[in-house]
């Protein structure tokens, strides 16, 4: 253990290699300052149940501004990642406003499925690198009790016409998995295998308070079955099952038997509610600010793959990103890669040869829930905190999208 301890320092410390290139502190670096999250909720009958998309938001970012203690109005552009909610935009810059951000603060949305909330944090990064702007807050939030991604009716013929892959990007998600099961030889004992190892991580970091310090406590209000309204302070996530054994996952039925038989609702993604926040600035502002510097954002890319199988999109998103810096995995301390589908995350450790132990330690969305626009922020919050607690430096996340697309980024902690 010491050996392989010694050797990952000298790793990290070789001068001219890539890790070292990446870990440099420059005043330009755009650097994160503070990274957190609501508890995430089970969606329909959770602690969200009853709580707007715009109110969740607002709790969230007066955490920020309050957690900060950074003068609201050097925060220039906030920027929402949410999938379902067409209404986002107007609903973000009323929280915002109602969390006391001035009227100069801008706000804005974007929809790039699940990856929404990594793709905020990029966009607001890259306004910063270009000189758009000096401080900026990414989000990402998801009231799945309310939405989902489900398409209400076909594309136009027209367009779906003229290929089958184009055709393809209609395909519910369940399908997909069970496309990337079948395609790949994807067993369904080895998914339930998977899901109850999410579980039991999830389980192991609650109950030693790991995910205390990513976690904001948030107060609403929850209707009772009779109808009564009372107020709840939520400060736990609430998908971890204690427990689970792959035994017991091995019981359920299949979800989506028209499509196959191996995806079920206890090896996939929970339905959930919730949200996740990063902010940002220059290093040099971080500096000049008195505020703490949690990690460095180093870059973030986009990769396109066939829609059937788009749950394997972190197996051509994250090579690219590597092969920007010139990067393997090897030279990576910690890998959150989006468990929306058993089928979907053994393929990707597999094919990726992700060691086990360092891809998603504290579970995934299996065991802790995937509310949509919200999961690619929220990989960033809880992969910093494990680095935090590792003692370790290099996080790497990554996101299946749907349509057939994969995003990945790429962060090095400071802490």
């Amino acid at each position: 253990m010491a050996v392989e301890r010694l050797g990952s320092i000298l790793k990290h410390l070789s001068p001219g290699n890539a890790v070292s290139q990446i870990t440099q502190k420059n005043p330009d670096d755009i650097v994160i300052t503070l990274a957190v999250r609501t508890p995430l909720a089970k969606a329909h009958k959770g602690g969200f149940k009853d709580t707007s998309l715009e109110y969740m938001v607002m709790a969230l970012l007066k955490e920020v501004r309050e957690r900060s203690n950074l003068d609201p109005a050097l925060v220039e552009d906030i920027c929402l990642g949410n999938v379902s909610d067409g209404k986002a935009a107007y609903k973000l810059r009323a929280a915002a406003l109602a969390a006391g951000y001035p009227d100069t603060t801008g706000a804005s949305s974007l929809n790039r499925f699940c990856s929404s909330g990594l793709k905020a944090t990029a966009d607001i990064a890259h306004q910063i690198l270009a000189g758009s702007i000096d401080v900026g807050i990414a989000i990402g939030a998801e009231q799945m009790t309310v939405g989902g991604d489900r398409l209400e009716q076909p594309f136009d013929a027209a367009v779906t016409g003229k290929s089958q892959q184009s055709a393809d990007t209609m395909e519910p998600m369940g399908w997909t998995s069970e496309n990337v099961s079948r395609d790949f030889g994807i067993k369904r004992e080895e998914m339930d295998r998977y899901a109850a190892e999410s579980f039991r991580r999830a389980e192991a970091a609650q109950k030693a308070g790991w995910y205390e310090d990513e976690i904001v406590p948030i107060k609403t209000t929850v209707k009772g079955p009779n109808g009564e309204v009372k107020e709840v302070v939520l400060t736990r996530d609430e998908g971890i099952r204690p427990g689970t054994t792959a035994e017991g996952l091995g019981k359920i039925r299949p979800a989506f038997p028209q499509w196959g038989p191996t995806t079920t609702g206890g090896n996939a993604s929970q339905l959930t509610d919730g949200a996740a926040a990063v902010l940002l600035m220059k290093r040099s502002t971080a500096v000049r600010l008195g505020q703490p510097i949690v990690a460095k954002y180093v870059g973030s890319t986009v990769a396109g793959l066939a829609p059937r199988i788009m749950g394997i999109g972190p197996t051509v998103a994250i090579p690219k990103l590597l092969g920007k810096y010139g990067l393997t995995l090897d030279d990576i301390d910690v890998v959150e890669i989006n468990e929306a589908f058993a089928s979907m995350a053994v393929y990707c450790r597999d094919k990726l040869q992700v060691p086990w132990e360092k891809m998603n330690p504290r579970g995934g969305a299996i065991a802790l829930g995937h509310p949509l626009g919200a999961t690619g922020a929220r990989q960033i919050v809880t992969g910093l905190s494990e680095c935090r607690r590792q003692k370790k430096k290099i996080l790497l996340t990554s996101m299946c999208i749907g349509t057939g697309m994969g995003m990945a980024g790429l962060f090095v902690s400071e802490q």
